[in-house]
Parts: C-alpha cells; structure tokens; sequence
C-alpha cells in the first residue's frame, strides 16, 4: 500500500514540483520497556515508525507530536539518540510539536527536535529524577508475617520494601538518581544550548510550566500549532501524512499488549497490567491530566 501511494502522489505531481512532504510521528504515552494495558513507548515499539518517516522519498523535515509525562529515563535516552542518528543520516531538520505535556522523559524526547513548540497552556519541564515506593514492614508486623530474604552480597536486599528503610540504600539510591540527573541536564544543554534563559538552579530542579512559561525560559522556541507553523515554514499545501505503527490485530493482544509467546500469559500480563496502569495514571495525574 505504501509504494501504491507513493507511485500515485508521482503521478499525481508528474512534471511539476511537489509540494513539501513532512512526515509526522507521534510519540505518546507513558515511557517505558514494556508495553501493558495500551501502549507505551520504547525504543522497540517507535523504531520503526522513525526509520519509515525519515526514510520516506521526498521528505523535507520530519515532525515529532510529543505528549508523555516521561518514564524510563534510559528508553528516552535510546530514542532520543535515535532521532538524532536518523535526522543526521537523512540531512532533515526535526520539528517538536509538544500536546498536552512534555514532562521529565517527555521533555528529553522533545529536545531530540531541531525546534519545539508547544501549546502555551502545555506542561513542559520537570528535569529530574524520582523514585518512588511503599514502605510494608509494619503490615507485616501487623498480620504476625516474618520475611525471610537470604543473599550473596550485603547490598543484594537494599530498599526491600518489606524491611526498614537503610539510610545508606538510601544515600546510595540518591548517588544513582544524581548520575543520570546530570545526564539529563547534559542533554539539556546539549540540545537547548544558548537558546536556554535561565540558570541551572531554576532549571533543573524538576520544577514544570506551562508552555507560555517555558517559552520564556528557552526551553521551547515557540507558542504553535503543528499545521500552522509547517505551513507558515513550508507553505499552504505542504503534505503531513502520519506515519503508523504496522502491527496486526488481536483483541486480546491489543487491549493487554501481549505481542510474543501464548494467550496462556493472559494472567500474568493482566497483573502486571494492573500495576503499570495505576503507576502509568500516577505520572499523568503529577500534571492534571
């Protein structure tokens, strides 16, 4: 079907020049390595539908519709990097088109863009790191349970849940959370560069704006709609097609994102599910959304 359309917009424009082609990609959801209850993004799940849009003949810039309230800072990584190998290699400019948020994660994948912008009640930012749990020792205590947990290496257990908080698991947490904290900022400065309008201390303490705001601070470049800024940059008739994701259907499959193996994982997957879903509407929620 994809070469059929394309041999017909040839001959639709045979002898003349085409108008310019932008393909678009929507990058939206929770971020993250696995995909239960709808969908999430991964490096897996987007790969392909990058290659395809900056791969498609004719394409003049290719334009990235960002919604996520972030996720898996390593899978941002990944598809951050990948956007930008993938404009190199074509010679394309990347246009970020930011929804309802561009939030931590979110806003890592923004800055893969050329250009962002976003609406101005968007909510952009949040550069930093969290991690978040529960405490269960006391209901343990409570219900007369004893935990037995055996390890090889005296850190092996460290933050279980169900046995007191250490504060070393906690400082040593903190060194991690500070290592990729500073890999964000890295991206940051990287992608933002001299377009950035405030200092660290107001920019990377995970506080978020909204896109009137974030505009101010450099981290977007404007207040716009897809169709209305490509059209002011390429023209009326430039052509936006969406590029999809190529998947077959399955009921089940789709509605608990079972992709491999037999519907006998059916149980598991609805368990995990459950649990990804409540912390996938946590992040969103962070936003009022």
């Amino acid at each position: 079907m994809a070469a059929l359309s394309r041999l017909l917009t040839r001959l639709r424009y045979l002898g003349t020049t085409p108008p310019p082609l932008v393909p678009v990609v929507r990058l939206s959801g929770v971020i993250a390595s696995r995909e239960v209850f709808g969908r999430s993004l991964a490096l897996a799940t987007v790969a392909a539908r990058l290659e395809r849009a900056f791969r498609l003949p004719g394409a003049t810039a290719v334009a990235l519709l960002v919604n996520s309230p972030g996720g898996s800072p390593v899978q941002s990584a990944l598809i951050g990097r990948r956007i930008r190998l993938l404009a190199e290699e074509a010679g394309l400019p990347v246009h970020v088109f930011v929804e309802d948020v561009a939030a931590s994660g979110g806003y890592w994948l923004a800055c893969a863009g050329d250009d962002i912008h976003a609406d101005a009640a968007s909510i952009v930012g949040s550069i930093g790191v969290i991690s978040a749990g529960f405490g269960f020792q006391r209901l343990l205590e409570r219900w007369g349970v004893e935990r037995r947990v055996h390890t090889a290496g005296g850190t092996k257990a460290q933050l279980d849940p169900f046995r007191p908080e250490n504060p070393e698991d906690v400082a040593r947490l903190r060194r991690l959370q500070d290592d990729i904290h500073a890999d964000f900022k890295a991206w940051v400065k990287l992608r933002r560069g001299a377009r950035l309008k405030a200092d660290d201390a107001a920019l990377f303490e995970g506080e978020f704006w909204t896109g009137k705001r974030a505009l101010e601070l450099g981290l977007i470049d404007g207040i716009g709609h897809l169709r209305d800024v490509l059209r002011a940059r390429y023209g009326s008739k430039v052509r936006t097609p969406l590029v999809g994701e190529r998947r077959g259907f399955n009921p089940l499959r789709r509605l608990f994102g079972l992709r491999h193996g037999s519907d006998s994982e059916l149980g598991s997957t609805l368990t995990d599910g459950v649990l990804m879903a409540i912390e996938d509407r946590a992040l969103w929620s962070r936003f009022g959304l």
